[in-house]
């Protein structure tokens, strides 16, 4: 039998010089550097949306309360009102169980209460990734006035 040698067997048997490994690397580094900064800001957008999510079914679940027992919690029973009957004055009248646990935000911080509040009857809201009143970017607050 025959043997061929041809010059396009011998390149396919030969494998991938290092200079082909470096532009394949090369290309890899480019497009990662393009690529993550873009899907790092997706995951602080998404934490934002979170947040303003949990702060508008704690808003539902305070109006709720209200509706219930005709004013919202005080300031000292807080949001823990939501979950466990009060037991300081004023004492609802008609408490449910609104919420079945208080969420943290998505920085693991407790959503603040406030009553009365700032910007509105009542408020309530996160201090964004720091935690801290205040702040821009993603260490900006969130709360119940916002849109």
């Amino acid at each position: 039998m025959k043997k061929i040698s041809s010059p396009l067997l011998r390149h396919l048997q030969r494998g991938f010089t290092l200079i082909e490994l470096m532009v394949v690397l090369l290309i890899i580094g480019v497009l990662a550097a393009l690529i993550v900064p873009n899907v790092l800001d997706r995951a602080d957008d998404a934490r934002v949306t979170a947040a303003k999510t949990d702060v508008a079914n704690l808003v539902q679940a305070l109006k709720l309360y209200r509706l219930d027992n005709m004013r919202y919690p005080t300031a000292e029973q807080g949001l823990q009102a939501l979950l466990v009957k009060p037991t300081t004055p004023p004492l609802p009248a008609n408490w449910k169980n609104y919420l079945d646990k208080l969420p943290q935000d998505p920085w693991g911080h407790s959503y603040i209460f406030l009553n009365p509040g700032i910007k509105g009857e009542v408020d309530v809201m996160s201090y964004g990734a720091d935690g801290q009143a205040g702040g821009e970017g993603r260490d900006a607050d969130i709360g119940s006035w916002q849109p």
